[in-house]
């Protein structure tokens, strides 16, 4: 069978992969790189802590009586399906309207900029939020979060995989993704022991709180060098150089590995700005280009698509649906569920960064299908026998399983992978919006679950699910006909992934002629 996986025709050799991969010395025993590496983990990586905070706090709030009552449109506290839908969906609406000026404000601006303003959008609506007086003003402090996000997302994973030392770059922007698990831990922490607090207050505590982490955005992201790749695009060549010496090299202006990266880097930026007039209509022109735009969008549709909604936000519902309606009950297994995430959020990170990138995907594919298939099984059991006047503990417990079962099987790759593959497959020139397309598609496509989903599961229950196991069927034969491997390389190896491989290849003649050892050390690869 011929798929389009016969375009890969452009990967160059992994000249400074290799090179880096041969160092011996670990990142914690280069005081400079360890320091940036902290620099990054509470700026860059503190930035997926708001939306684990956010879905993690509107799944735990709907458990609030003081919410309920507060905002609820019905008697005793209740909610109509749309209401509710909206006050989840309005983050991902936000998102959605910021999407057109990412590209923008990134490359006139720079990674850093990009991330405190997105910051300081977002500590103006938790500010709002936790003000709210009527659900509008609730609704319209939503969407400012929503609109903040998506600049500190694409800027954070850009930054984070354009300033990581190739050997461990990979593990970085994996790193990325997981800290939504932990911003998910403290949300369902922090509104478990707000639960029982008399007032408004237990839900005023949470909102202000979603403030902390883009507030630690605000008063660090400063501390952070500059992305080098955008530098260089701004004719400031020299302090790209002195950032990549100073943490690639620990401060040896003379490594002959950092002359090698940079001569790889800035040869590869001109040959992608020679094809790029740095606009939005450039990821439809060529059909490398479309196949890239196709792959992140339908990424962006996947890791939103593909069941997760239900879990993080309408949790609630779900075992409202089995019969488990005790408030403390359900907080416990919230707050349980957070916990294994980001247990099976950081083991998946230290081991399947090993593994290709295409095989990451089938396991993800594959095994969520499974569960699912077996989860909607269970869900109808149970349901039936509710119906019935009686319980089916069996299946009630089933059900509980596969959400839990079903974490690290969407974790290995949408959580694990997600910004690590895009970022891999789109060169500099187009990155941010590139990630922002897929954005762009992720947001619209959490809109539209969050906002279907207690719709769907008011009238028509368990047979709701079914959509989603149709859904994950189309994603792996996706993954089989469209997705390429990209792993074992830098960036600017990756950046004619599906271009002339001519073009990979005088990149890496440039880094070659850099430096001396570069040579050397090829030579010697070619000949084992």
């Amino acid at each position: 069978m011929v798929t389009t996986r016969k375009a890969e025709t452009g990967t160059a050799e992994p000249i400074i992969q290799t090179i880096a991969d041969q160092d011996p010395v670990r990142w914690y025993n280069k005081p400079n790189l360890r320091y940036l590496y902290f620099l990054l983990f509470i700026t860059c990586m503190g930035i997926e802590l708001t939306s684990g905070f956010d879905s993690q706090m509107i799944n735990a709030l709907q458990i609030v009586p003081a919410w309920q009552t507060y905002f609820g449109d019905k008697p005793d506290g209740q909610f109509s399906g749309e209401l509710k839908g909206i006050i989840a969906a309005a983050y991902s609406l936000g998102a959605i309207l910021s999407l057109p000026f990412i590209g923008v404000v990134n490359d006139r601006f720079g990674r850093r900029w990009s991330i405190f303003g997105g910051s300081a959008i977002m500590v103006a609506g938790a500010i709002i939020q936790g003000f709210s007086v009527h659900v509008g003003m609730y609704v319209v402090a939503r969407l400012l979060l929503g609109f903040g996000i998506p600049t500190c997302i694409v800027s954070g994973s850009s930054l984070i995989g354009e300033l990581g030392y190739p050997k461990e770059r990979a593990y970085l922007t994996c790193f990325f993704n997981v800290a939504f698990y932990l911003g998910q831990i403290v949300a369902a922490g922090i509104c478990f022991g707000t639960n029982n607090i008399p007032g408004n207050m237990a839900w005023k505590i949470p909102s202000w709180l979603q403030l902390v982490p883009s507030m630690m955005q605000i008063l660090f992201i400063f501390l952070v060098p500059e992305s080098p790749r955008w530098l260089i695009t701004k004719d400031r060549s020299e302090e790209a150089y002195e950032i990549l010496a100073k943490y690639h090299a620990e401060g040896d202006r003379d490594s002959d590995f950092v002359k090698a990266e940079f001569a790889h880097i800035q040869t590869t930026i001109k040959l992608e700005m020679e094809n790029s007039s740095q606009s939005y209509m450039d990821l439809i022109k060529t059909a490398g280009m479309r196949r890239r735009t196709l792959i992140s969008a339908m990424l962006g549709l996947f890791t939103q698509w593909s069941g997760n909604t239900l879990i993080s936000y309408y949790l609630n519902d779900i075992l409202d649906m089995i019969g488990r309606t005790s408030s403390i009950f359900k907080q416990q297994i919230n707050l349980g569920l957070s916990c294994w995430s980001l247990v099976c959020g950081v083991t998946i990170v230290l081991t399947c960064v090993r593994l290709k990138r295409v095989t990451a995907a089938y396991i993800t594919t594959i095994g969520m299908l499974v569960i699912y298939v077996a989860w909607t099984i269970a869900m109808e059991r149970s349901m039936d026998a509710l119906d019935a006047g009686k319980r089916n503990n069996a299946a009630g417990i089933a059900v509980l399983f596969f959400i839990f079962a079903y974490k690290p099987a969407y974790q290995v790759f949408y959580n694990a992978l997600t910004y690590t593959y895009l970022v891999e497959i789109w060169p500099y020139a187009e990155r941010s919006r590139g990630i922002a397309l897929s954005q762009f598609f992720s947001r619209g496509a959490g809109f539209a679950t969050t906002f279907i989903n207690p719709i769907g599961l008011d009238n028509i229950g368990w047979k709701f699910f079914i959509m989603y196991c149709v859904v994950l069927v189309f994603e792996v034969a996706f993954v089989y006909f469209f997705f390429a491997e990209t792993s074992g390389r830098t960036l600017e190896e990756l950046s004619f992934l599906f271009e002339d491989k001519d073009l990979a290849e005088a990149a890496n003649e440039a880094a070659i002629k850099a430096s001396d050892h570069a040579h050397v050390e090829v030579t010697s690869e070619k000949k084992v």
